[in-house]
């Protein structure tokens, strides 16, 4: 059933893993567990990422992922066959996707959707572990669920192992975590993740399974909390004429407080910060609390997003007939994912005052194009972007803006008015240029 294997000159014992899901969560972990020697079999109901994963090319964009899926095809399957994957497995993952709801709480539509099928399937004993974000207290409605629902004679345990990986990082972040986090009810679900991530590099902290559940939101919603708090003392520092990076600069030096998360600019994106505040505080709401700081984290950085729109009116009373150019699509660099990115929220209202929008990004055009296809002229280069351009946006803090030559903006702008949302330049390399730049939390160079 399991293959004593050498890896990485030490003995562990490789196991037949099945994973639910080739999202970010469900790939990233499988592909890293193969790399392990783990025997890991990845299913999805989409066929056409399958063939794409079974030619080893990776469906999402990742730093290291497609090159580590290379390096393990010896110990990777990918099907849609998920009763032949989760039949005879020691481990299955669930690692499929939990959106938001319209009230803010969690869709366990796909967890349970594995669930039954695991229920369906699985012939001989093992422990299911549920990866997915999902509210406290899911994993004891899962295990539940799946006792009430086996057809076969099994035993089962379910286990709660968060992951706390960042888009642009996520194979470091599961090879090199700072911590694993295992939620169990039994001394033997416990001893086989343990057996599981036993050539991994991290600590491992075993503790029930509400507690871990809990560790993965409160841990998100903190370090939303920290990019909150750091944006409105942003905003107060340009009333004030303080500078930003120099408070949190300063800030970071107390240990207690960390240099992390401190960098402020037009709000979190991503997969992870906006549901999960909206998820918490649901589930307070629910459960007649009230998360007061969450809550305030969650409109904050809903009103942070359109801090360039507002910026910009300083500038053009409206901006029909502007060429306005956009750099950055994706909410963060590293990554092709577009979810809550400010470029969703600020690029319509462009358009609806009519202005002419110019884009780029290195990664996140494809996805672009399936909300815009021509609405707006997307550029291969910066320079194509910012020609002949009225006002350029800055959303996205890719290397290519950071390193870009900044008097490129006075050559080929028609009107040199750069915001920029991530802070990507020092405000230096603006003075006495007759350019303007506004960013966030800084003193604004007004000389066009």
């Amino acid at each position: 059933m399991r293959k004593k294997a050498r890896i990485n000159r030490r003995e562990v014992w490789n196991m037949k893993i099945a994973v639910a899901g080739t999202g970010y969560v469900g790939l990233v972990t499988g592909v890293c567990l193969a790399s392990k020697g783990h025997h890991v079999t990845c299913v999805d109901v989409d066929e056409a990422k399958i063939q794409m994963m079974q030619k080893g090319i990776s469906p999402i964009y990742e730093e290291g992922l497609e090159e580590l899926m290379h390096e393990s095809m010896d110990n990777l399957t990918f099907t849609t066959d998920y009763a032949s994957a989760y039949k005879d497995a020691n481990v299955i993952f669930i690692g499929v996707g939990t959106p938001e709801k319209k009230d803010g709480s969690a869709n366990l539509t796909y967890v349970y959707k594995v669930a039954k099928q695991i229920a369906e399937t699985v012939e001989h004993d093992c422990v299911v572990v549920v990866k997915s974000t999902v509210p406290i207290g899911t994993n004891d409605k899962v295990e539940a669920y799946l006792n009430a629902n086996l057809a076969h004679d099994v035993q089962i345990s379910v286990a709660s192992n968060p992951e706390f990986l960042a888009q642009g990082t996520a194979v470091r972040d599961t090879l090199h975590a700072a911590r694993i986090v295992l939620g169990v009810e039994t001394e033997q679900a416990g001893t086989v993740l343990k057996e599981v991530y036993a050539d991994f590099d991290a600590p491992i902290l075993v503790t029930n399974r509400r507690s871990a559940e809990m560790i993965k939101y409160a841990s998100n919603d903190f370090l939303a909390l920290k990019i909150s708090y750091i944006n409105e003392i942003a905003n107060l520092c340009e009333i004030v004429g303080a500078n930003v990076e120099d408070v949190a600069k300063g800030m970071g030096y107390d240990p207690r407080i960390g240099n992390r998360f401190l960098n402020s600019g037009i709000g979190y994106g991503g997969s992870c910060f906006p549901k999960d505040t909206k998820a918490l505080s649901w589930l307070a709401s629910f459960n007649d609390n009230e998360m007061k700081t969450i809550k305030a984290a969650i409109e904050v950085n809903e009103g942070q997003k359109l801090k360039l729109i507002k910026k910009a009116r300083k500038y053009y009373d409206e901006f029909e007939g502007l060429t306005v150019a956009v750099l950055g699509l994706t909410f963060k660099p590293g990554t092709d994912d577009l979810r809550e990115a400010p470029s969703l929220v600020n690029i319509p209202l462009l358009l609806d005052d009519g202005a002419k929008v110019k884009a780029w990004d290195p990664v996140g055009v494809k996805n672009f194009k399936k909300h815009y296809p021509d609405e707006i002229e997307y550029c291969d280069t910066i320079e194509e972007t910012i020609t002949d351009a009225d006002i350029c946006f800055i959303f996205t803090e890719w290397e290519d803006v950071t390193q870009f030559d900044v008097n490129l903006y006075k050559k080929l702008m028609k009107k040199p008015i750069i915001l920029d949302g991530r802070n990507c330049y020092s405000i230096e390399d603006f003075r006495g240029t007759g350019m303007t730049y506004d960013s966030i939390g800084r003193q604004c160079i007004q000389e066009a």
